[in-house]
């Protein structure tokens, strides 16, 4: 028997959301991108919003994007998914507003009309460097 998932509403989402401040532990998420982790924050976002495309999205620019060594250099990025309707767009830029990565999304059902997570490199013992996604609160 599998326990029944329950769903969160955005108001609901937001307030757990805001619990988040620093992190436990460094979670990968996709074979596809082993020097990309998530926060606890960003893990539970991935989680109970079915935001694992948005994590894929990110850590495909990491891993595979003609300006990946650009981005690893400057080893800082604000992400934000913004939305409306059922369209959204995803930008990256570098902290101070310069744009450095745009993506749209042609349908999405993200329970929130903005999203800003934010990429920093970290260490772990086993890895090396990672990029870490996580929520502002986070940082």
């Amino acid at each position: 028997m599998t326990t029944p998932t329950i769903k969160l509403t955005a108001e609901e989402l937001k307030a757990e959301l805001s619990g988040f401040c620093g992190t436990e532990a460094y979670h990968k998420f996709s074979v596809l991108f082993p020097k990309v982790v998530l926060t606890d924050g960003a893990k539970y976002l991935a989680d109970s919003a079915g935001a694992y495309w948005l994590m894929d999205i990110i850590g495909s620019v990491y891993a595979a994007h003609p300006n990946r060594k650009q981005f690893w250099e400057d080893g800082f990025a604000v992400w934000t998914l913004k939305v409306e309707g059922s369209q959204g767009i995803v930008t990256a830029d570098d902290g101070n507003d310069n744009v450095i990565y745009t993506q749209e999304i042609p349908y999405t059902d993200f329970p929130f009309p903005e999203m800003k997570l934010y990429t920093e490199l970290g260490e772990t013992t086993k890895d090396g460097l990672v990029m870490v996604i996580m929520l502002p609160r986070e940082r």
